[in-house]
């Protein structure tokens, strides 16, 4: 249901046209093909004021206008544009057009063997110019309507009684309007203000698509490839098909074909204007995670000075784990308001192939050879360029005003607000309003939602502890499922369900967990405008009970966080493994240990009470501090249960194995511990969304480091340690071809004076056919703890993302959202004889999981060899907080 809210609602910015009643009239009508053919979403487009519309399914139109005379063009992809003169006066002009098929003409061109096809030539020069027109305009305003509507066409048998509780069947359609107004400032900062919204349900906020945000002169939109992106050359094939005229403009159609298909790679068809080296018109789909995109956009020359898109439609279906939907998107732009880069200005420009025209290439290039020339200068003392002129000036200028820049840092900025009055238009408003009148079928899901609307809130009214299942009140089956409940605005309280395992220290284990919520809305008095902070407190008993042991355990969790700080306090009697970072799932080592006799995970148990603090100091640092005061006690084994009665010679000693302890076994001792702890981003970048920074990710390595001490004689503690440590984590994206993520920890006991095995450093092994730690930074074939030290260490994880690389080079495989891996793990530490693993791995297999097989070396001597599956690293791979 997330997937589906995601897709159908406020995109882009709407924009609220001037009530109707206070014009005498307007356009009314049908637009259809030559053919015959009733032409739905065609646009209709007024020059005088930017005003816009488009026919609904039946191809009809209304647009209200001021009397006058306006210059009107109706276009469709496909058909010639039609620009009409109307006079309009006290009433509605009814006007029916027919659009003619659009007659492509082939180019006296002759493409011989061996010889590129004229639509190189074409895209050289749109890809030239493409950073100029991201750069052309200093701002606009405009105003937008949009229409979300989706549909979830079919799901799986055993989901069909909780989704139709939920009032989702398959005929509702879910839709949404909205009516904004927008404002775009050089480089980078977008406005939104949404003046009308309307909307059933409890969906109002749900996010745009990415593609109605993004530019396709940029080179990438929504982490797809565009086919006027630097780079295009290596990712599409170009065909030339024809050329026609639109009005004065000359537009060439132009065939764009992936040369491997799969995701974040377009196919179809792109319209470039002739001299302008613009986008007239574009029609695309891509696909990403299995689920089909396709893209229409229509542009129109605003004021002769730009072309700028006035209207987009996006379609969207897929099928994930049963789940089938479709969406559609419909935004249309009008009222324009552009105001040109003063640096940018130029009457007229020539942008010359230097790979075809090459004489007339080397004399421009001569003739303006001074390097630290000004692109406005070079702009201004002649009017060819090019390509590659074009893109370095452009280039320059982008980097020379970002280091002009207050905040050179951030990449982006937008603002999102909501009118106080945009949900209480009436439905006369939008029926003035609408572009594009409401098809039955939309209607009846309007007719639908305010109907479960009504029920929803009935069932919200009633007693004050709610359940979030949608019941009243507390339940006794809750204690045995679990539920969460609403006791005001401000708390919730929580049982969580029930879940446990087996070891062979307790045998099966019960987990039983409640949690209390309170949050607090903190506004700065002395600054309205700034956002307000949420404040959080989290209390949560745990209890434990280990059916072998007989025994009752347990800790208490108090947790306060705010925007940037954590302060948890945390205490009881619990069982923990010898590695905190717990290597081994309690779910895994239970299956394991039943099916197969072995019992990987190694526990011990502690008194204790600890207390931890993390400090996000501003988005580039971070520091934490840890401390912990422990009783620890040694367990042995209490059950040899198993499946299978072979299995039980299997089971081993709750000891762990090294090979620089003989005896990891300890008496029972105090540890009084503290530990801090630095992270740094130095080169993040950001976004800024309603004045709040938000990191983009992986735009820094993370930089840490890490010192811990063991307190002798302090509250009775026996250890005695000094332990530092400092790592490097870092993602390198090479476009869609391929992601390259590296894990490097070095790190030395200064002082190992007094200290136990739970102590040690120790990293993340494996010996499971299941493997849920992070991909990157964790062994496949490693024991758990034959390699544990208390000297120095080095580790590195190096993990590299294959878009098509052997078996991907099938464009089936790759649209199955299949990707290769190949992957190194090194550890070295005085005994573990530069233990090194290397692995292939198929990722993404029915998009959530990923098989791997590994080879294990001691100083380059084969050890061993493993399969082991996961959870796909694409989902999986995150260094965020």
């Amino acid at each position: 249901m997330a997937l589906m809210k995601k897709i159908f609602t406020p995109l882009f910015a709407l924009t609220l046209l001037v009530s109707s009643s206070a014009f005498a009239g307007g356009i009314r009508g049908i637009i259809k093909g030559d053919d015959g053919a009733i032409l739905a979403f065609a646009s209709v487009f007024v020059k005088q004021t930017s005003a816009g519309a488009a026919t609904d399914m039946e191809g009809r139109f209304e647009l209200s206008l001021p009397p006058g005379q306006y210059d009107v063009l109706f276009q469709y992809l496909g058909y010639e544009t039609t620009q009409r003169k109307i006079e309009v006066g006290s009433d509605f002009v009814e006007i029916n057009i027919v659009l003619k098929t659009q007659v492509v003409v082939l180019q006296n061109v002759i493409i011989k063997a061996g010889k590129e096809d004229p639509a190189y030539t074409i895209m050289r020069k749109a890809i030239g110019k493409a950073k100029y027109h991201t750069q052309q305009l200093d701002n606009y305003t405009a105003k937008v309507y949009i229409k979300g509507k989706g549909q979830l066409k079919d799901y799986p048998w055993f989901a069909k009684k909780a989704v139709e509780k939920e009032g989702i069947t398959k005929d509702r359609v879910f839709i949404s309007e909205s009516v904004s107004e927008i404002k775009y400032t050089r480089p980078n900062k977008f406005e939104e203000k949404v003046i009308a919204v309307y909307t059933k349900g409890k969906d109002r906020n749900t996010s745009p698509n990415q593609f109605v945000f993004g530019s396709f002169y940029e080179s990438e939109i929504a982490e797809v490839v565009s086919p006027l992106s630097p780079k295009a050359f290596s990712y599409y094939k170009f065909e030339y098909l024809g050329s026609f005229k639109d009005n004065a403009y000359e537009v060439s159609k132009i065939k764009v074909t992936p040369r491997s298909k799969g995701d974040n790679v377009f196919e179809g068809m792109i319209f470039i204007v002739e001299d302008w080296w613009s986008i007239h018109s574009l029609d695309l789909r891509t696909v990403k995670l299995g689920i089909n995109f396709k893209v229409k956009q229509i542009y129109n020359p605003i004021e002769d000075k730009a072309w700028l898109p006035i209207s987009q439609q996006f379609f969207v279906d897929g099928k994930v784990f049963g789940f089938e939907f479709t969406a559609e998107y419909l935004a249309t732009l009008k009222d324009y308001k552009i105001t040109l880069n003063p640096d940018l200005v130029v009457a007229e420009m020539k942008v010359v192939d230097e790979k075809i025209e090459k004489e007339e290439a080397k004399k421009i290039e001569k003739k303006f050879s001074k390097k630290d020339q000004q692109i406005q200068e070079r702009l201004a003392s002649g009017k060819e360029v090019t390509n590659k002129e074009l893109r370095q000036m452009v280039r320059e200028y982008e980097k020379q005003e970002q280091k002009e820049t207050k905040e050179p840092e951030v990449l982006s900025e937008s603002t999102f607000t909501v009118d106080s009055a945009a949900y209480k238009k009436d439905s006369t408003f939008w029926s003035e309003i609408r572009p594009v009148a409401l098809s039955k079928q939309e209607e009846r899901g309007y007719q639908i939602n305010d109907s479960i609307s009504t029920v929803e809130r009935k069932r919200e009214e009633g007693d004050t502890l709610k359940s979030r299942k949608g019941k009243k009140g507390f339940s006794p089956t809750d204690l045995l499922v679990g539920n969460s409940y609403r006791i005001n605005k401000t708390t919730d309280f929580r049982i969580h369900f029930p879940y446990g395992g087996f070891n062979t220290v307790e045998g099966f284990n019960l987990i039983y967990r409640t949690s209390l919520y309170k949050r607090w809305v903190i506004k700065d008095k002395t600054d309205s405008t700034k956002k307000a902070r949420t404040s959080r407190l989290e209390i949560s008993p745990i209890a434990r009970y280990a059916f072998s042991r007989q025994l009752l355990t347990g800790k208490l969790r108090v947790e306060y966080r705010n925007q940037n700080q954590r302060l948890t306090l945390e205490g009881g009697r619990y069982v923990e493994q010898f590695n905190s970072d717990e290597p081994i799932h309690s779910f895994v080592n239970t299956l394991t240990s039943l099916f197969s006799g072995d019992n990987w995970m190694k526990l011990y148990e502690q008194d204790f009470i600890d207390l931890k603090y993390r400090n996000r100091i501003d988005d580039k640092l971070t520091i934490t501090s840890a401390w912990s005061l422990s009783r620890r006690h040694e367990l042995d084994n209490r059950s040899d249960y198993t499946f299978f009665s072979d299995n039980k010679e299997n089971y081993r000693p709750n000891a762990p194995v090294n090979v620089e302890t003989l005896n990891t076994g300890f008496e029972d001792n105090t540890s009084f511990t503290g530990a801090v702890g630095i992270e740094a981003r130095p080169w993040q970048k950001y976004r800024i969304r309603n004045g709040n920074k938000f990191r983009i990710q992986n735009s820094s390595p993370v930089l840490s480091f890490n010192y811990k001490k063991g307190f002798n004689g302090v509250f009775g503690s026996d250890v005695n340690y000094d332990l530092i440590e400092a790592g490097i984590r870092q993602q390198i994206k090479f476009g869609i071809r391929g992601t390259f993520d590296v894990n490097l920890k070095a790190g030395k006991f200064l002082n190992a004076d007094k200290l136990y095995f739970m102590d040690y450093k120790h990293f993340l092994g494996n010996k499971t056919p299941i493997i849920t730690t992070d991909p990157v930074g964790s062994f496949r074939l490693m024991d758990y703890y034959l390699y544990s030290t208390r000297d120095q260490f080095v580790s590195v994880s190096a993990h590299y993302h294959f878009r098509k690389f052997l078996i991907t080079r099938i464009p089936m495989i790759r649209l199955m959202g299949v990707q290769e891996n190949f992957f190194v793990n090194y550890l070295s530490t005085p005994s573990s004889k530069n233990f090194m693993e290397v692995g292939y791995g198929l990722d993404g297999i029915l998009r959530i999981f990923r098989l791997e097989g590994a080879v294990a070396f001691s100083n380059g001597t084969y050890q061993d060899y493993g399969f082991r599956i996961g959870i796909s690293s694409i989902l999986s791979v995150n260094f965020g907080d």
